[in-house]
């Protein structure tokens, strides 16, 4: 399956990259009530790089392990290594609309395990994908704009 999401943010591409390339920007980014802890991963993610993170789903720990790769100055993707979905990979695109401004394109590539409890997970998140991304784009803009 396939979930695309785009909004534009008034910083330009390079601020945008930048904050995008460091790790905790993951969980200031995330909505409440998910809580995301990140427990290994450089300060500013490159090329090669591995994150593990545990998303709390209320009480449910939900841990994840994913690789950066595909690193540009328009972007990167994040491959799910280990985690809930069958597989997981999404493209995060920056394209400059003028020099102060922003397109961020996300897409996600996902598949649901056939497993009784990680297939339930999988697809209350992607249930979710739509609230969890307008939340991520209100919130990077609230970081990001004029900057």
């Amino acid at each position: 399956m396939i979930f695309r999401h785009s909004f534009t943010v008034a910083a330009p591409i390079q601020a945008v990259a930048e904050f995008h390339a460091v790790s905790n920007s993951m969980a200031d980014i995330t909505p409440p009530p998910i809580i995301v802890k990140i427990r290994q991963a450089p300060a500013r993610l490159a090329e090669g790089d591995e994150m593990e993170f545990t998303m709390w789903l209320g009480p449910v720990p939900v841990r994840w392990q994913a690789s950066i790769e595909q690193v540009s100055p328009a972007g990167f993707t994040d491959r799910q290594i280990r985690g809930p979905f069958k597989c997981w990979q999404h493209r995060h695109s920056f394209v400059a609309v003028d020099e102060h401004t922003t397109r961020v394109d996300d897409e996600v590539t996902y598949s649901i395990r056939r497993h009784p409890w990680w297939g339930l997970v999988g697809l209350g998140m992607a249930l979710g994908l739509p609230t969890l991304f307008a939340f991520r784009s209100w919130k990077t803009k609230e970081l990001l704009n004029g900057r």
